[in-house]
């Protein structure tokens, strides 16, 4: 059963404005409030995600990084400072 992209889509939105008002609301390095809002909207963006290209075949510019990033995150500071040159 797939999931109509406007109710995972009205999901992402909340998921965000929690994050908003537990980052608004930090108390200290490693709030769990704020870390736990952050990996909601992770969940809740691939969610919108496979339901936007389960519905439409479409996909959005956006990506979700994970620590196995990393090194794509080096990569992408090195083209952000090469872009600043």
């Amino acid at each position: 059963m797939s999931i109509d992209p406007r109710v995972a889509l009205q999901s992402l939105t909340g998921a965000l404005e929690e994050h908003l008002a537990a980052a608004s609301a930090r108390r200290g390095e490693g709030d769990p409030t704020v870390e736990a809002a952050f990996f909601a909207v992770a969940d809740a963006f691939e969610v919108y995600e496979d339901a936007l290209y389960e519905a439409y075949s479409e996909v959005t510019p956006l990506q979700v990084f994970d620590d196995e990033d990393e090194d794509d995150d080096e990569i992408l500071d090195e083209d952000l400072e090469s872009l600043e040159d």
